[in-house]
């Protein structure tokens, strides 16, 4: 298992791994001097479960201070985090109309069978949204992590299997699928010298100057409709060049060194998570990025406690006792290992000294309540990032089916980014503010 030290004496954080106990030097070695006498940015990141949570043991049943009312089955791993959890009741994704649509709409709101001439249709995630505005100034401005799953993550309730991010067109952001992929997107590797990245974004140029002139000359030729399917290919076009101007742009600053070994390439469920968890803490302490999305594995998960069942079977837990009962354990598990990331999070110092956790807005939720319950969505929220929201309750929103929308405008907004709506919002959520 791993987990990270800090001394307050130091300012160092230290990860254990296995035996071996590895000094991880984020303020001497990997800050900018620039940056060392700032205040710490905003993060804001977005954790995305498949399935939602057992009906009777999950969800609290009243309003109030997780002080008086205390927390449920599903929510007792989180124990030593009630002061800073705030769980909100009432939201609804009102672009979600299928419940085997999985997660493609969990960050974006989109009907995305809905529009008219089109199959499908998805629109931008709020993380991109969020990196617009945070995320200017780091090596990544989001990262999009994933995972690898039978069935494509289908039968794990994400849908197409893809991560939770899509740009500006509507289009799939890849997901790193692996924590080994993770390992070398975020420290050096053999193929990190400068010169090798130049080589590298020099022949994708070159592809996409060849792709650009041989179609140029056709939209004279085409349809309305095939001329806009057209620009959004274009559109897709110039966001790679955005995204390859921006890697030349840091292809000359040296990713920091890796401080430990690489894991092994074949780990899955509980251990992948917590690794992946533990580098997203290396990549927001280093400044590496300050936005991210994970959408978790479910069915790794679960053939790592043992469970037999698919996590499309144990949706339908009411069939049978034993299912209820592996439902509430697959709870058990997942909010043990968001308590984890939590506790990581206020372990890992910032650059001035403080818990990287208070600089964090966090959200860890998923597309379905129980079982297909398309209504409803549990919304779990942490961190110090967001100062107007108060914490340590559960909070019921007056108006059922609120817009799920309206939720991530709120923290969008307390993270800094400036904008007055996000997809199909109706405004923002005051019951989650202080007075």
């Amino acid at each position: 298992m791993n987990s990270f030290i800090t001394h307050s004496t130091t300012r160092r954080s230290f990860l254990r791994s296995g035996s071996a106990v590895l000094a991880l030097p984020f303020l001497e070695t990997f800050a900018k001097a620039a940056d060392l006498g700032k205040a710490p940015p905003k993060r804001m990141i977005f954790l995305g479960g498949g399935f939602g949570f057992t009906k009777d043991t999950f969800y609290p049943k009243e309003a109030g201070r997780f002080a008086d009312i205390g927390l449920t089955e599903g929510l007792s791993p989180l124990k030593r985090h009630r002061d800073d959890l705030t769980v909100v009741a009432n939201l609804s994704n009102l672009g979600a109309t299928d419940p085997h649509g999985g997660s493609v709409s969990y960050l974006t709101g989109a009907n995305v069978a809905g529009t008219p001439g089109k199959r499908f249709h998805n629109s931008i995630s709020c993380d991109q949204i969020a990196a617009r505005h945070l995320g200017l100034e780091t090596r990544f401005p989001a990262l999009t992590l994933s995972a690898k799953e039978p069935d494509g993550g289908s039968n794990a309730g994400h849908g197409k299997g893809l991560s939770l991010a899509w740009d500006d067109s509507g289009n799939p952001v890849p997901g790193i699928n692996r924590p080994i992929d993770l390992y070398y997107t975020l420290f050096a590797g053999p193929n990190d010298a400068p010169e090798k990245i130049h080589a590298r974004l020099q022949k994708k140029q070159s592809i996409l100057d060849v792709v650009r002139l041989n179609a140029g000359g056709m939209k004279r030729t085409l349809s309305k409709g095939d001329q806009e399917k057209l620009d959004e290919y274009f559109t897709g076009v110039r966001q790679v060049e955005t995204g390859l101007e921006r890697q030349a742009k840091w292809a000359n600053v040296p990713k920091p060194k890796a401080p430990f070994d690489a894991p092994a390439e074949g780990i899955t469920g509980e251990e992948a998570i917590k690794l992946t968890y533990d580098m997203l803490i290396i990549a927001l302490q280093t400044d590496a990025t300050r936005v991210a999305s994970y959408r978790l594995p479910v069915c790794n998960l679960l053939t790592g406690m043992g469970e037999t069942l698919k996590a499309h079977s144990l949706s339908h837990y009411g069939f049978s006792q034993p299912r209820i009962e592996a439902s509430r354990r697959r709870d058990l598990k997942s909010t043990s290992l968001f308590a984890h990331f939590l506790d990581r999070l206020k372990e890992a110092k910032d650059m001035d000294g403080s818990r990287l956790y208070d600089s964090c807005i966090v959200s860890y939720g998923t597309n379905l309540r129980s079982g297909h319950e398309l209504k409803n969505l549990p919304a779990l929220l942490s961190g110090g990032g967001a100062k107007e929201i108060r914490h340590g309750r559960h909070v019921i929103l007056p108006k059922e089916d609120t817009p799920l929308a309206n939720y991530w405008l709120t923290l969008l907004q307390q993270g800094g980014v400036p904008i007055e709506s996000f997809s199909h919002s109706t405004g923002t959520l005051p019951e989650l503010l202080r007075a």
